[in-house]
């Protein structure tokens, strides 16, 4: 009885950490001098299908309704807040893309080195030097925004985040950045 207990109290720590990320985030990307780190909204599936191309959205895995919609209320949501950025770069896959566009953020430019790690495992280390450089040299005075894939996330911060998730972090010069603060996505 006291394992179910304890797994109940760990995890309202958690769920409290969490919350608790999101006013620090927020004060960031207020502030300026940050970088905010969005993972694309749900898109279903776990892969682009074989064959798929970047330059064709109808190959790749898209955005559901659900996710141009999280999209949009995920804009809505950080202007209610105060929050605007500075710039507004993506991976060049279209889930990205269309979530970074359908935040209306601002204007959107497709940067190679935040492509999908997973699929380019090839050039995963290029993209995550590149990814870090940019990130890295982010000095504001804004915020800059970042819509791009988990994985690359994960490999930035040590943060895995879900689908329309923000990590905020403070630019670091040596090495990984500082998580200041999350946004986790709004729930249904």
């Amino acid at each position: 009885m006291a394992r179910p207990l304890l797994g109940i109290f760990l995890w309202l720590i958690l769920a409290g950490t969490a919350a608790a990320d999101a006013p620090a985030a927020l004060a960031a990307m207020r502030q300026g001098g940050h970088v905010a780190l969005m993972r694309h909204a749900d898109a279903p599936g776990t892969a682009d299908p074989e064959g798929f191309r970047v330059d064709l959205c109808a190959t790749q895995r898209n955005l559901s309704a659900r996710g141009r919609a999280d999209a949009t209320t995920a804009g809505e949501r950080l202007r209610a807040q105060g929050v605007g950025f500075d710039k507004v770069l993506s991976s060049p896959w279209c889930r990205c893309l269309d979530t970074a566009r359908l935040m209306d953020m601002g204007p959107v430019e497709a940067v190679a080195t935040f492509g999908n790690p997973i699929v380019l495992r090839d050039q995963r280390e290029e993209l995550v030097a590149g990814a870090r450089k940019v990130v890295e040299a982010w000095r504001g005075p804004g915020t800059l925004l970042i819509v791009t894939h988990g994985a690359l996330i994960g490999a930035l911060t040590g943060h895995h985040p879900s689908s329309g998730e923000i990590v905020v972090v403070a630019p670091a010069t040596d090495g990984r950045p500082t998580v200041v603060g999350r946004i986790e996505p709004a729930a249904d």
